[in-house]
């Protein structure tokens, strides 16, 4: 235990300086080409994934892929590193998240240049119609959008129901849904201290568009939540 709470301190003590560098980077290259932003984001997302394997001892054991081009990738979210870990996992998508990360600074200036859609709750109408243009620009671009549909980290165990502003937006873009399970929760708490092993990734099979509300939301929440409820039938599962 001792020696996991000193590899954890190390990989804070090393992923919020290189983020500050890496920030940096991205403004250069951001006055550049788009694409070279691009590559910056990429590099510092394979950068936190290094530390997070080789000081953390994290493994990801992924099935399946996320096809290229415009969908909505819905991810389950358990824990902060699945918030980086997307930028692998698609490519170069647009992220869906709260306005408070956005305005972040110098961290915030770079999610923007990159290509973001801010959620404020609390802002209304003209809120959710900047977010309809940002979603119908990035599919014009013919890029992927991730949203974390639960819309904040959710324990283990739990599979609450989705948030209103997912169906929002599939019925608005009218994109296909690739749902993406994970366990991350299991080793990366809230707190200092990560424990070793492997987050298992499922890649659901894709939803086409079109769909009602009532039946889109049926079938992401249960792709999402595949993990919790085999765990539920199998309640040894959640300490492995």
């Amino acid at each position: 235990m001792a020696m996991q709470r000193f590899r954890s301190f190390l990989y804070f003590a090393l992923f919020y300086p290189g983020t500050i560098v890496y920030c940096i980077a991205s403004l250069i290259a951001a006055a550049s080409s788009p694409r070279a932003l691009q590559r910056v984001v990429r590099g510092w997302s394979d950068f936190h994934h290094q530390l997070v394997h080789h000081l953390l001892g994290i493994r990801w054991e992924q099935e399946g892929v996320v096809p290229p081009g415009p969908y909505l990738v819905a991810i389950k979210h358990q824990a902060m590193v699945e918030t980086i870990e997307c930028l692998r996992l698609v490519d170069t998508p647009v992220v869906v998240m709260k306005q408070l990360y956005v305005q972040m600074p110098l961290l915030g200036a770079v999610m923007r240049r990159y290509g973001v859609i801010p959620v404020d709750r609390e802002a209304g109408a003209s809120a959710l119609r900047e977010m309809m243009a940002l979603g119908k620009a990035a599919k014009a671009a013919g890029r992927p959008i991730v949203i974390f549909p639960e819309g904040t980290r959710v324990p283990v165990g739990q599979a609450p129901e989705l948030r209103p502003g997912f169906a929002g937006l599939y019925r608005a873009l009218g994109m296909p849904v690739v749902p993406v399970a994970l366990d991350s929760g299991r080793l990366w708490p809230k707190g200092l201290l990560k424990r070793a092993g492997t987050i298992r990734v499922h890649i659901g099979e894709t939803i086409p568009p079109g769909l009602k509300r009532d039946e889109i939301e049926r079938r992401v929440h249960t792709a999402l939540n595949q993990f919790e409820l085999s765990a539920q039938a199998s309640p040894e599962l959640l300490g492995r």
